[in-house]
């Protein structure tokens, strides 16, 4: 028996430390519901997580600018739609006047709706805007690498670089259409004409002209819709995935966590009654020594 060094008390003293610190490490996992909340609970682990979180962040955005793209459809759709009805007008009044019965005071009459109708064309296209964009007046309608007044709209529709698709819209106003001719500047252009027979069955062809154009984009934008809708829900799949998967690395499984949180507890208590038993040994030499 030795009184300078008191093995038992040290020992019982790190085993105290040990479930003190594993007590702590458990109240933090139990109290924020993480088993990782440093890179020292589990460095691989954290740096998995991480990569994961970037993924599952970028792939919730990347749902949202797709449903930002659906929006935006939905809004030039709804403008070609009032555009396509002002063109059934149109081509109603040309084959009205494209009938011999009609007066020259008649065909004017007809030619001033005409004109006012072709005139709401114009008013549809340069107020059809998505987010302060104008989206009918060819500003997306001709490709050149960027998303400028003269290029593609993009859709940015993944988690990563490049990721993404490009989009047209035509121009939809009377002159895109071909229902207008500039002649010098805007206030001198020239409208399709109704003064003649002939004339307004030569506009028959060109309404017609312009109501496959207005067809083909509204058909062109219900299968980018129809895309789109798609690769949202697609985008929520992986998302929903990824989340699953960080949660599973990242996530404190609170059954098996309190039970290593009790058995702390445990030892703790256990190991301090120890080293007050392991302290009170000395205490025997002095017995020996009366």
């Amino acid at each position: 028996m030795v009184i300078n060094h008191n093995i038992t008390a040290i020992f019982s003293h790190r085993q105290l430390l040990v479930n003190s610190w594993d007590g702590d490490k458990d109240i933090e996992k139990l109290s924020s519901g993480m088993r990782i909340n440093r890179a020292g609970d589990d460095a691989s682990g954290l740096a998995v997580s991480e990569k994961m979180r970037s993924q599952i962040l970028g792939l919730r955005r990347a749902n949202r600018n797709v449903m930002d793209g659906i929006s935006l459809i939905q809004t030039a759709e709804g403008y070609l739609d009032e555009t396509n009805t002002i063109l059934q007008r149109l081509r109603e009044l040309a084959i009205q006047a494209a009938n011999g019965i009609y007066s020259t005071e008649d065909r004017m009459m007809i030619q001033v709706e005409v004109s006012q109708l072709i005139d709401e064309i114009d008013r549809i296209a340069s107020h059809a805007q998505f987010n302060g964009m104008n989206l009918l007046t060819g500003r997306f309608a001709r490709f050149t690498g960027e998303n400028t007044v003269t290029g593609s709209l993009w859709i940015h529709m993944g988690a990563n670089m490049d990721q993404r698709e490009r989009m047209y819209l035509g121009t939809m106003n009377s002159q895109g259409l071909g229902l207008k001719s500039p002649v010098g500047n805007a206030s001198t252009a020239s409208f399709i004409s109704l003064s003649t027979p002939d004339k307004a069955n030569m506009a028959i062809g060109m309404i017609d002209l312009a109501l496959m154009k207005v067809n083909k984009q509204r058909a062109d934008l219900g299968a980018y819709q129809n895309r789109f809708e798609k690769a949202a829900i697609g985008l929520l799949v992986g998302y929903e995935n990824l989340q699953a998967a960080e949660s599973r690395i990242r996530d404190t499984d609170m059954a098996e966590q309190m039970a290593r949180f009790v058995r702390s507890q445990i030892l703790t208590q256990a190991a301090t009654g120890m080293l007050a038993q392991a302290n009170q040994k000395p205490q025997l030499m002095l017995q020996l020594l009366r």
